[in-house]
């Protein structure tokens, strides 16, 4: 018995280390979703590309800088606001961002703004949602965001 209570120790001890709890949601991005590579760590990159986002008039509800996580309320296309509509066809949309690490002081962005062609309760919503059509105003817009954000914040040893 004399010895359970240091492995009780050692193990409440690697428990309290680790931080398994994120609040990023267990699914990927869609394909096709718009990527770049930019010199920033993680928690700047994150409040960066929020910045961006809230000066383009988007309705951001999660900004997770910590885990790398922002995403939008379902909005309209045409307001950029909020909106109360069912989330179905490419008027209605939610933007999502993820920023990883990837090399040391660098971050991946991957913003995807995704619609849902259709409804289907026998399916989990997130089953649903595709990524906007090429040509989407708020697509092209999220393209041009990351874009800007990696020429602005491109690496000295990038640019050369």
């Amino acid at each position: 018995m004399k010895h359970s209570l240091p492995a009780l120790l050692t193990l409440l001890a690697v428990a309290l280390a680790c931080k398994p709890a994120t609040t990023r949601p267990f699914f990927p991005p869609v394909t096709g979703a718009a990527q770049a590579e930019i010199e920033l760590e993680t928690r700047n990159a994150t409040a960066a590309l929020a910045d961006v986002l809230r000066s383009d008039s988007l309705p951001l509800t999660r900004v997770e800088p910590r885990d790398g996580y922002l995403e939008t309320e379902w909005f309209s296309v045409a307001t950029r606001r909020p909106t109360g509509a069912r989330p179905l066809g490419p008027g209605v949309v939610q933007v999502r961002a993820w920023v990883d690490p990837t090399r040391l002081g660098h971050s991946r962005l991957t913003v995807e703004t995704v619609y849902r062609p259709l409804a289907d309760p026998s399916l989990p919503a997130r089953a649903l949602d595709r990524q906007v059509p090429v040509d989407h105003p708020i697509g092209m817009r999220m393209t041009e965001i990351v874009t800007e954000l990696a020429r602005l914040y491109a690496g000295a040893r990038d640019q050369q």
